[in-house]
């Protein structure tokens, strides 16, 4: 099981897909701790990919098709809030 923490702004940290199989366990900035299957998390990662892209005007590929600029092609950090995820059970 991974264990994630979310930061002040309600961000975690995520570079990449997790494998679909694995238990991530995210623990909120208002105490409450959440399980989330890999696939649920990579859901959420590909949303917001796809925000991000849409919003910097990129096609679904990350490239800008217009004149040569330096450009972000990727995300770091992911919006999760309470909810999203099974509630973890308390020891």
């Amino acid at each position: 099981m991974i264990s994630l923490q979310q930061d002040p702004q309600g961000f975690i940290r995520m570079k990449r897909h997790f494998p679909s199989s694995v238990s991530i366990a995210i623990e909120f900035t208002d105490g409450t701790r959440e399980i989330f299957t890999g696939t649920v998390l990579n859901g959420i990662y590909d949303e917001a990919l796809a925000a991000y892209r849409a919003g910097n005007h990129l096609d679904a590929k990350g490239f800008k098709r217009g004149p040569s600029k330096k450009q972000q092609q990727g995300i770091e950090f992911v919006q999760v809030s309470p909810g999203m995820g099974q509630p973890l059970p308390s020891p």
